[in-house]
Order: structure tokens, then sequence, then C-alpha cells
């Protein structure tokens, strides 16, 4: 009898400890204060700032965080945001604006015990990480697949050329990294294939988006690879009313104008974000720099639920193909940027 009653205290022991583990980090969950500074676009882009705040509200709801998000109207609202969200406590603050790099490294280690983070560029500072995709890895893939169909006239939503082109938002290397990769995957294919190239000047400006891009398409384009943010709506309707394909970028966008979305480049921001929130609330170091491509899923083509039916079943093989042999190092996909 003495012997149950010592395990039965045992048990109410352990049990006890258990519980105030999972209290204890449920309180450190709902103190750790987040917050993220859009890009240019703000959010509703169906881009790469929803796709930010996804990684966000999955926070709140799987680990009890807090977040907030706040949206500059010019890049040079930067300084502001950061100092007023450090000075309100804020243990993780991630910016989604390349631009704000000079200044987070300015000022960042006036706020020691704030966690700093910059999403696609490497910014230096003690209490800064930066996270990198590779973006040409997936924008090979894209560029692989848009070659193969432009070139096959028997496929839905193509023309007579062998034409494809590409919108960028700003012509900068963070941008010019998926041109490069497009253009490359499509001459890994047919160099042959004619690649466009235009740029917006605005992530938040669909008129200008679709008109760019109803001027490739006049000029011959069949398949137009956006990565313009909320700019790239337009474009996509623009691929829609003249019946050729668009290529999404950042999330999925293949819902935007099903049939029409050829697929989109995934950047998992969402993914990125979480991993790191999840860091910071067990107490995990953080790394200086989280450099994420088609091995570590940080980036991804959709599964196409619209348009699978529409692409023969070999080039869908072919695209698979081309993926593992990046992945396996077999093909090196240049990043420009370095």
């Amino acid at each position: 009898m003495k012997s149950v009653l010592r395990i039965f205290i045992v048990f109410l022991v352990v049990s006890s400890a258990f519980c105030n583990i999972s209290n204890n980090s449920l309180v450190q969950a709902k103190d750790y204060k987040v917050a993220m500074i859009t890009s240019e676009g703000g959010l509703g882009d169906r881009s790469f700032n929803d796709s930010g705040n996804a990684g966000l509200e999955r926070a709140k709801k799987e680990l009890g965080i807090d977040f907030k998000v706040v949206e500059p109207s010019d890049v040079s609202e930067g300084e502001t945001y950061l100092r007023q969200l450090a000075d309100a406590g804020m243990d993780l603050i991630i910016t989604m604006d390349l631009g704000h790099k000079d200044v987070l490294e300015s000022i960042a280690s006036e706020y020691p015990d704030t966690q700093f983070v910059i999403v696609n560029t490497i910014a230096e500072g003690d209490n800064i990480s930066s996270i990198m995709f590779k973006e040409q890895e997936a924008s090979f893939l894209v560029g692989a697949l848009a070659a193969l169909i432009t070139t096959d006239k028997n496929v839905e939503n193509t023309n007579s050329e062998s034409k494809i082109s590409f919108i960028g938002g700003i012509d900068s290397p963070g941008i010019n990294i998926f041109l490069t990769g497009y253009t490359s995957g499509a001459h890994y294919i047919n160099d042959k294939i004619e690649v466009l190239s235009s740029y917006s000047n605005s992530f938040a400006d669909p008129a200008k988006g679709k008109e760019i891009a109803l001027s490739q398409i006049a000029e011959g384009s069949d398949i137009v690879f956006q990565v313009a943010g909320a700019t790239g709506e337009g474009i996509i309707q623009a691929a829609k009313e003249k019946s050729v394909f668009a290529i999404g970028v950042d999330s999925n966008q293949d819902d935007i104008a099903p049939g029409y979305v050829l697929t989109s480049v995934l950047k998992r921001v969402d993914n990125a974000l979480y991993s790191l929130i999840e860091s910071g609330v067990s107490g995990k170091e953080y790394q200086k720099v989280y450099e994420l491509g088609l091995k570590e899923e940080g980036v991804q083509l959709t599964e196409m639920e619209h348009t699978k039916d529409m692409i023969p079943k070999e080039y869908l093989n072919k695209i698979e193909e081309i993926k593992e042999k990046i992945i396996n190092g077999e093909i090196e996909v240049e990043d420009t940027r370095k």
C-alpha cells in the first residue's frame, strides 16, 4: 500500500511540474510581442506581404503570440516605424522592405533587447537576422515550364510565337534574380526562346501592370511572369482577357484567374516567419542568415490545381527531373545578387 502511495505522490509531483512548464511556456508566448513592417503594396497584395502576415496569423493561433502589422506609405518611413516599435517593447520586429537595410543597420544597436529581421537582403548587426530565398531556383523551373509550353502549339492559351515575358516591380537585384532564373530555365530547354522584360516601377499599381502586360502580349508573349506585388493583379487580369498564361509569385495566386495562372512561384515567407517566431518563443538562438531554396522547401511551385490537366504529363515529369537536379547540385542556378 505504501508503495502504491509513493508512486501516486511521484505521479502528482511530475504532473505538476509538466503543468507548470506548459503554463510558463504559454505565458511567455502570450508576452512575446511581434511586429511586421510591410513593403510597398501593404496587406491585401495577395503576394509577399500577405504571405508574411499568414505566418504571423499562424503563430498567433498555434503559439499564442501577439502581433502588430504596420503599413508605411513610403520606404522613407522605415526609421520612424522601426524606432516606434522598438520603443514600444516589441521582442521581434520584422521588416519586409529591403529598402530599410541601411537604417536598420544604423539603429539596431540602440535596441539590444530587440531582435530585428529583414527579408530579401542581408543586413549586419548583432541583433539582426536576414532571410534570403533562392528565388532563382523556382524561377528556373517556371522558365523551363514556360519554354516547354510556349513551343507546343497544342497547349491551350499559346500562340504561334515562341516568346515569354517578365514584369518586375522595380529594376533591382532582388527582382532581377527572378528574371535571370526564369531566362536561364527557358534557355535550358530551348535557347531560341525570346524573353521580353519590363518594369512597372511600382508594387501597387494594377492598372500599370495591366498596360505593360497587354503590350507584351501584343508583341507575342503568351506567358507573363509577374514579380510586382499588387501590380501583378492587373497583369493576371490582362492574361485572362487575352487568353494567355500568367505566372504568379510569392503566394498561391492560381485562384485569381483559374486556368490562366499557369502556376505560382511560392516564396514561403509564411513558414520562415513562423519558424523564427517559434525560435523566439522557445528561447533558441537566432541564425544570422537563413537561406531557403528548393531543398529547404523555402521556394516551391504550386500544385497547378487549375492547369495541370492542360499540361502534357511529360512536361511535368521534366520539371520534376530538373528540380531534383537543382537540389542535388547537378544544375547550379546563379545567384546574381552576390
